[in-house]
């Protein structure tokens, strides 16, 4: 039955590989409204934990994405919008730094109290980012920083997981691969892919 699963999710990627195809699936299946509305950044809600989902990190030093993630991560917190600021990712291949302890080490050299972070340094991907934060988080509200085109696969994630989740889209000038891939990710999220 897996197999049927796999050859089902080739056929779609085959599929949305064509670029007729993939600009009929971005017209049509637009991340929800309802999402998009909680994730402004201009109004944030009030909630318990900031999540800063993970991105690469070089010999200790966040990149240009991860610090960008981390400075709203940031301002969002100095505003009084959450306690606790909760940064993810894990060890690249060869890596001695994870991304989660990078996260941490950066917000703390800013100000942000070791008491008020918490280091998710485990996960590799979307998915593990907010399913290894269930436990610390519980039910309490967070709101889930991350670049605007993540967000949307990212909140259909954490609604899967049962998490009280609102967003804060990063913004940026991405590459349009990059919209595209979160796009069809996005897509197949919906799907319920992980």
């Amino acid at each position: 039955m897996r197999w049927l699963t796999v050859l089902i999710a080739l056929g779609i990627l085959s599929l949305l590989a064509l670029p007729s195809t993939l600009s009929l699936v971005q017209k049509h299946f637009q991340p929800p409204t309802l999402s998009l509305a909680r994730a402004q950044p201009s109004y944030p809600v009030k909630a318990q934990w900031i999540v800063v989902l993970g991105a690469a990190q070089f010999n200790g030093h966040p990149s240009i994405i991860l610090r960008n993630r981390l400075e709203a991560a940031l301002r969002l917190y100095q505003q009084g919008k959450a306690a606790h600021i909760a940064t993810t990712g894990g060890y690249g291949l060869g890596d001695a730094y994870s991304e989660g302890g990078v996260g941490c080490r950066y917000l703390e050299s800013r100000g942000v109290p070791k008491s008020a972070l918490y280091c998710e340094q485990k996960s590799r991907t979307t998915w593990e980012n907010l399913e290894n934060l269930g436990p610390v988080v519980g039910k309490s509200p967070i709101i889930i920083v991350t670049d605007e085109p993540h967000l949307p696969r990212a909140l259909i994630f954490a609604e899967r997981l049962g998490l009280q989740a609102s967003g804060y889209p990063v913004q940026g000038q991405f590459k349009e691969s990059y919209r595209q891939r979160e796009s069809l990710l996005t897509f197949l999220a919906r799907l319920g892919f992980k």
